[in-house]
C-alpha cells in the first residue's frame, strides 16, 4: 500500500467529520449537551481519528508490514496505538460532559471499552482510505505494468542499437591495423556484453556484482574509443554480496554521462561510481556544451519506473553548474 496520504486523502477525511458531526449534532442538540462539549469534543474526536490513522499509515504499516512483515509487533502496537488516542478523546469528552469521575471506567474495564470505541469510531474512515488507496495501487500497478512493458522493449533495442555496433565497429577497425592485441581484448570485452545482456534480457534485477564486471566492459570500450576524454572511477565501499540493482541500470548510467558531456579544451569529463551499503552513486563532472537533450530520457524513465516496482525508494538526482549526481538503491533481496 501506498502510505503516502495525498489531498484527495484529507478532502474524503473532511467529508466524513463534517458528514459524521453533522449527525452527532443533532444528537447533542436533543440531549441538551454543553457549548463546551461541541467545542472540546468534535476537536478531540478529530486528533483521536486523524492520529490513529496517521500513526498506522507514517510508522507501523511501514516499519512492521512493509518492510519486516513483523505482525504481532504490528497488532501490539496498533492495539497500544488505538487504546492511547481513544482514551484521550473519552477522556476529554468525560470532562466535558461534567460527569461524575468515580463512574471513570478503570483496570480492564477501561482497556475493552477504549478498544471497542477506538474500532467503531476508527473503523470507518480508515476503510474509506483503504478502499481508495487499494484502487488507486491497483490502477497505478496498471498503468505502472503497461509502460514496464514499453520500456522494455525500448531498453532492448537500445542495448542492441545498430549505431552502438557501428561505432565499435570502427573503433575495432582502426585498432586491428595499429593494435592487434588490444583489437583482441576489445572484441572480448564486447563479446562479453552482448552476452550479458542477451543472458540478462528477462531478469528484472541483477547481482551487483555482475552489474560491476558489466560495467568494467563497457568503461574499457569507451575508454578505447575516446582515449583521454573520460575518467571512470568505480569505488567499492562496502561488500557487495547478495545485493541487486536493476538489470542494466548501471549501463544506462554511463551512457548517461557520455551522451551529456562532451569534453573541450583538452580537460576530460571524470566520473565516479560510489557504492554504498544501501545507494550506488554515479557523480561526473559536466562540459560547459549543453547537450540538446537535457533530461536523462527513457534511461531514467526507465529506472524510475522499474524502482516503482522493485523498492519503496526512488531514484535521486541533483543537477548542478559543474556536476551531476544521480542515486538509485540498492535492493536487497535477503533480510
Amino acid at each position: 500500500m501506498n502510505t503516502k496520504l495525498n489531498k484527495s486523502d484529507f478532502i474524503i477525511l473532511a467529508v466524513y467529520f463534517l458528514v459524521s458531526f453533522s449527525i452527532q449534532a443533532i444528537d447533542y442538540h436533543d440531549r441538551g449537551a454543553f457549548l463546551i462539549e461541541y467545542l472540546v469534543d468534535f476537536p478531540a474526536q478529530i486528533i483521536a481519528i486523524c492520529g490513529t490513522i496517521f500513526v498506522f499509515v507514517f510508522w507501523l504499516i511501514p516499519k512492521f508490514v512493509n518492510n519486516k512483515k513483523k505482525y504481532l509487533r504490528f497488532g501490539v502496537f496498533g492495539i497500544l496505538t488505538l487504546i492511547a488516542f481513544t482514551a484521550f478523546e473519552y477522556t476529554i469528552g468525560f470532562w466535558s460532559g461534567n460527569n461524575d469521575w468515580n463512574k471513570y471506567p478503570k483496570g480492564l474495564n477501561f482497556i475493552i471499552r477504549m478498544i471497542n470505541q477506538g474500532s467503531m469510531q476508527t473503523a470507518f474512515p480508515f476503510a474509506l482510505l483503504l478502499t481508495k488507496k487499494f484502487y488507486e495501487g491497483q490502477n497505478q500497478y496498471l498503468i505502472i505494468e503497461k509502460q514496464q512493458k514499453e520500456n522494455e522493449l525500448k531498453l532492448l533495442r537500445s542495448q542492441i542499437d545498430p549505431h552502438f555496433l557501428f561505432n565499435n565497429l570502427n573503433t575495432l577497425d582502426s585498432l586491428i591495423d595499429s593494435n592487434t592485441e588490444k583489437a583482441k581484448e576489445y572484441i572480448n570485452r564486447l563479446s562479453l556484453i552482448y552476452r550479458y545482456l542477451i543472458q540478462t534480457k528477462d531478469a528484472e534485477v541483477m547481482e551487483l556484482s555482475k552489474e560491476i564486471e558489466l560495467a568494467e566492459n563497457y568503461i574499457f570500450l569507451i575508454k578505447t574509443r575516446f582515449e583521454n576524454d573520460y575518467d571512470f572511477k568505480i569505488n567499492i565501499k562496502t561488500q557487495i554480496e547478495d545485493k541487486f540493482i536493476p538489470t542494466g541500470a548501471l549501463q544506462a548510467l554511463l551512457e548517461n554521462v557520455v551522451k551529456h558531456n562532451k569534453p573541450q579544451n583538452a580537460k576530460e569529463i571524470k566520473a565516479e561510481i560510489i557504492i554504498e551499503d544501501d545507494v550506488l552513486r554515479v557523480i561526473n563532472t559536466k562540459s560547459d556544451t549543453k547537450s540538446k537533450n537535457e533530461s536523462f530520457g527513457t534511461g531514467l524513465e526507465n529506472l524510475k519506473t522499474r524502482y516503482q516496482l522493485l523498492s519503496d525508494k526512488e531514484v535521486i538526482i541533483i543537477n548542478t553548474d559543474k556536476e551531476y549526481h544521480i542515486s538509485i538503491p540498492i535492493i536487497k533481496l535477503i533480510e
